[in-house]
């Protein structure tokens, strides 16, 4: 019913830039928060990012001052500015919505999640 589509993902060097784009597609009513989660290797799937509806966001401590997000919702999309990457952001990154799916009216709430884009980080 609903699809999000990520991109941006890639190798970049220390201390570079990337910028994340997440569309989401199909039957939406509304999107409620959307956001950014990250897993590397081995570890626990953790939050990097979330956006309300209205655009107050909230950053993981590690991210604070380096990474941006913010949303478009006329084209119900997402982005993540990462800049001064480090080599502990390298991880799959995922996007996740709360869409409140619907044609005519809202009909139910989902929490939808990207298939993920991979961010390498190098020295």
């Amino acid at each position: 019913q609903v699809q999000l589509v990520e991109s941006g993902g890639g190798l970049v060097q220390a201390g570079g830039s990337l910028r994340l784009s997440c569309a989401a597609s199909g039957s939406i009513f509304s999107i409620n928060a959307m956001g950014w989660y990250r897993q590397a290797p081995g570890k626990q799937r953790e939050l990097v990012a979330r956006i309300t509806s209205g655009g107050s966001p909230i950053y993981a401590d590690s991210v604070k001052g380096r990474f941006t997000i913010s949303r478009d919702n006329t084209k119900d999309t997402v982005y993540l500015q990462m800049n001064s990457l480090k080599l502990e952001d390298t991880a799959v990154y995922y996007c996740r919505a709360d869409v409140v799916v619907g044609k005519l009216g809202p009909e139910m709430g989902l929490e939808v999640w990207g298939q993920g884009t991979l961010v390498t980080v190098s020295s």
